[in-house]
């Protein structure tokens, strides 16, 4: 099979090898010509097979995206089809299967999970769309999953949107891990008296323990290479799919305060000072008289 990919970033280009791989065709296009398979978009489309083409987009979210299919749109032709892999809120893949739809090209959302290991290991792919588009391109998601048992690196969610929703809840799962991890550390790391070797502990939680996991594995390759985490600052950002995970939520009034709690700490992060928690000092010492720091004492 023979597909286009737009965009090579940390993801894309990664995809784009996997692909290769298996036996696959990839015509890459990124605005960085460097790593760029062919000058424009406009070529890419033409290097593609006519009446089978299949372009997958992984581009930011957002108007990136937009303009990305928009400018596909005007390429491709009636029977084609475009992957949409980027992190993109599932709201707005009916909007760009619709926009594509007006031109008789297929829509398939995909929500990607593998980060920069899935070149290796494979990435875990939740899709949306029609059965036929999926089926369409089930060779080119059976280059991309894990090894194993299809079903459990491989999933078609539902109908257009489907995969992008999971995607963005299992970030949100995300979100609440990567906090309970973080927050275990530093309560080990807190009594470096007792527990003088923290990583060490950390590690031993990969074999056995109810808690392991991949994500641990990460965490213990980070303190290995860097203990006590100096190099890194502690701002933490978040790219959206936790909002919109609590968004659906609360629409749904379905309770996730660990989701929640996960992502207000990203919030904390990225505060020189807190001026609420300046308010609850200020009331302690008001209602109180418990003592404060003053400002100048940091």
């Amino acid at each position: 099979m023979h597909i286009g990919m737009v965009g090579l970033g940390r993801m894309g280009g990664n995809m784009r090898e996997r692909i290769r791989a298996a036996g696959h065709t990839v015509t890459g296009y990124d605005t960085d010509p460097a790593i760029s398979d062919v000058p424009s978009l406009a070529e890419l489309v033409a290097a593609l097979p006519e009446g089978e083409r299949i372009a997958w987009v992984m581009v930011p979210a957002g108007a990136p995206t937009h303009a990305t299919l928009e400018a596909l749109a005007a390429l491709l032709s009636p029977g084609d089809l475009v992957i949409e892999g980027g992190n993109s809120y599932y709201r707005d893949d009916q909007e760009n299967a619709a926009m594509l739809a007006e031109r008789g090209i297929g829509y398939v959302d995909a929500g990607i999970s593998g980060g920069v290991w899935g070149r290796e290991y494979g990435y875990g792919t939740m899709v949306g769309g029609s059965a036929e588009d999926v089926e369409r391109a089930m060779p080119i998601f059976e280059a991309l999953r894990p090894e194993g048992p299809r079903e459990e690196g491989f999933v078609h969610a539902g109908p257009v949107g489907a995969g992008h929703f999971s995607k963005m809840v299992h970030n949100g799962i995300e979100y609440g891990l990567m906090q309970a991890y973080a927050e275990g550390y530093e309560i080990i790391a807190s009594r470096s008296d007792l527990v003088p070797d923290v990583t060490a502990v950390v590690r031993s939680w990969q074999r056995g323990t109810v808690v392991r996991s991949w994500l641990l594995e990460l965490l213990v390759d980070a303190l290995e290479q860097d203990p006590g985490l100096a190099r890194i600052d502690d701002y933490a950002a978040d790219s959206g799919e936790g909002r919109w995970t609590l968004e659906e939520a609360i629409d749904n009034a379905v309770p996730a305060p660990t989701i929640a709690a996960a992502l207000f700490a990203r919030f904390s992060s990225r505060q020189e000072a807190s001026p609420a928690m300046k308010a609850v000092a200020s009331l302690r010492e008001q209602f109180g008289g418990h003592a404060i720091r003053r400002a100048d004492e940091r």
